[in-house]
């Protein structure tokens, strides 16, 4: 029996695809799949000439969540724990990646298939597509995707998201801020994949130093949040894209 990569990886022009597939399991997270975006993630970190993460899901679906199929009998809080912390360092090696990360989502972004998009600097999302967070229906909570939720709508929202346990569709989620951009579904790949490799030609360290910052700076007072942009103009300003973008547009206002 042939062996399919559960995530195919294409790099090419500053812009690093990454794309699940599982596309007869709607995507569904398990460990091989876990275990392969996390690789693909430090691939595309470790390579220089990629700026941005692009990530899609092969199929009908971005991602339903969790595989509930592979689950262990009589699971100990053990494997529990371990599950939950595979999750936990997938999301947190997307929202500390050296590149924004842009989530692209068709069909259905559900429960962890959510939370990787959530995790995500940005979402861009087909008009048929939705995203929610379904574990309620089955006596779970989405313990750690509610984190990351929390911090794109308000607090009243999230809860209604979590407890409902219904499908958000994109215009909605759109318009809350948790989804970037809504396209028309038959412009769908091509209008997301004009979007991510324009943002891949901008300068990476900027775009690197410019997530840096706002990850550092959530929850910090003004003053403190202020001080640490002084910090980071001082390190933008030493690097050598600033450096030659800076002699490039003083070299054009000369007479």
């Amino acid at each position: 029996m042939t062996s399919v990569d559960p995530i195919l990886y294409q790099a090419q022009d500053h812009l690093a695809r990454l794309t699940l597939n599982r596309p007869e399991k709607r995507n569904a997270l398990n460990a091989d799949l876990i275990a392969a975006l996390r690789q693909a993630l430090d691939r595309a970190a470790s390579d220089d000439s990629v700026h941005v993460v692009l990530l899609t899901g092969a199929g009908k679906d971005f991602c339903a969540g969790m595989d509930l199929h592979v689950s262990q009998a009589n699971p100990t809080a053990a494997d529990h724990l371990n599950t939950a912390r595979q999750i936990r360092d997938l999301l947190l090696a997307i929202r500390h990646h050296r590149c924004p990360v842009i989530a692209a989502i068709h069909g259905r972004a559900l429960g962890g298939g959510a939370g990787i998009a959530s995790a995500s600097d940005l979402i861009l999302a087909a008009q048929s597509a939705s995203i929610g967070y379904p574990e309620v229906n089955f006596g779970f909570v989405p313990a750690m995707v509610a984190a990351l939720l929390r911090r794109s709508v308000s607090e009243k929202r999230t809860f209604e998201y979590l407890v409902s346990g219904d499908a958000i569709p994109a215009d909605e989620a759109c318009r809350l801020g948790l989804i970037n951009h809504v396209f028309a579904d038959e412009e769908f790949a091509a209008r997301a994949e004009e979007f991510a490799s324009k943002l891949a030609q901008k300068s990476g360290s900027a775009l690197s130093l410019t997530k840096v910052l706002l990850n550092h700076t959530e929850g910090m007072t003004l003053e403190k949040a202020l001080e640490a942009g002084v910090q980071m103009n001082v390190i933008a300003r030493g690097t050598p894209d600033a450096q030659s973008g800076i002699a490039s547009f003083s070299g054009a206002k000369k007479p």
